[in-house]
């Protein structure tokens, strides 16, 4: 099955979820290089506006995935796509928070690091929940055969 949000047979939505993934990330080792000891406002203002790309980064990968979720019909693949959808959207929402809470609480406040450590470890689940429809079950994945192994089965059906 391939997926119906794709542009020349390449799904959207793995390309645009490596965006936010790569920028909540970075915003977490802003924070833990603020509180390691660096200070630095400047990593605290990286981390603000890198929290702030993800969660746009993130709304904008949820469509395509979107689409792709609602062309899924077969039930195994459909539970772990909503599983996907569901713990990504719960790491959304507290990335979003996060940003609230940045944006209102004192230099040093403690709850939007600790809001960073949930969010990425809710999107590594997600992540993985992803791998295992893509890489395990296959999902969207078309099957090309490559030149090797059509001139290695040419060899071995002459050497029959």
């Amino acid at each position: 099955m391939s997926s119906p949000a794709s542009i020349a047979k390449h799904p959207i939505h793995p390309m645009l979820v490596a965006f936010p993934i790569g920028l909540w990330v970075f915003s977490l080792v802003c924070d833990i290089i603020y509180f390691a000891g660096s200070g630095a406002n400047s990593w605290k203002i990286a981390a603000l506006y890198s929290l702030g790309g993800g969660i746009i980064g993130a709304l904008l990968a949820a469509v395509p995935g979107l689409i792709d979720l609602l062309s899924i019909h077969e039930a195994e693949m459909k539970r772990i796509a909503i599983t996907h959808m569901l713990v990504n959207v719960a790491g959304l929402v507290i990335f979003a928070i996060d940003f609230a809470l940045r944006l209102r609480s004192a230099p040093g406040a403690i709850a939007p690091f600790i809001l960073s450590i949930i969010g990425v470890l809710l999107i590594s689940v997600g992540g993985w929940l992803g791998g295992e429809m893509v890489y395990v079950k296959g999902m969207a994945v078309e099957a090309a055969q490559k030149n090797h192994s059509a001139k290695q089965s040419d060899a071995q059906r002459r050497a029959a």
